[in-house]
């Protein structure tokens, strides 16, 4: 029998999520400090949006608004996912390194988009003409 799912930190993707951002945050710390106001904070609050909006999409009582958060998360994945390539290029992290938390953020995504379709299926009225995007 699954466990059951009573807290935000109790969701797969969450816990995922949770990993990328302490990874993030730990990978940021050998950037140059002339960038602690620039991709390091963007990286380290980009992270932190990923888990902050599933949180916050799991409190929601209607599926309207969970979906609304998951898709806010999603789009915060691929915002990392570009600053990665950027720290990569500009030689902040090591391709080794680029390559694992960008094996990370596919993973996390990978979830919360079975969490999406989950979530919208629930949201979705059988033979309705009303589908959502």
């Amino acid at each position: 029998m699954p466990n059951k799912i009573v807290n935000f930190t109790d969701l797969d993707v969450w816990k995922e999520g949770h990993k990328l951002v302490i990874d993030v945050y730990k990978i940021t710390n050998g950037f140059p400090k002339s960038e602690i106001f620039g991709l390091t904070d963007q990286m380290r609050r980009c992270s932190v949006s990923i888990t902050s909006n599933i949180a916050e999409g799991f409190s929601r009582y209607s599926y309207k608004e969970k979906l609304q958060f998951f898709r806010i998360s999603a789009g915060s994945i691929t915002e990392l996912q570009n600053q990665l390539i950027i720290a990569r290029d500009v030689g902040f992290i090591k391709n080794s390194e680029f390559q694992s938390l960008y094996q990370q953020t596919v993973v996390v995504l990978k979830i919360l988009n079975g969490l999406i379709k989950n979530t919208k299926s629930k949201f979705q009225i059988p033979n309705s003409r009303f589908k959502l995007p």
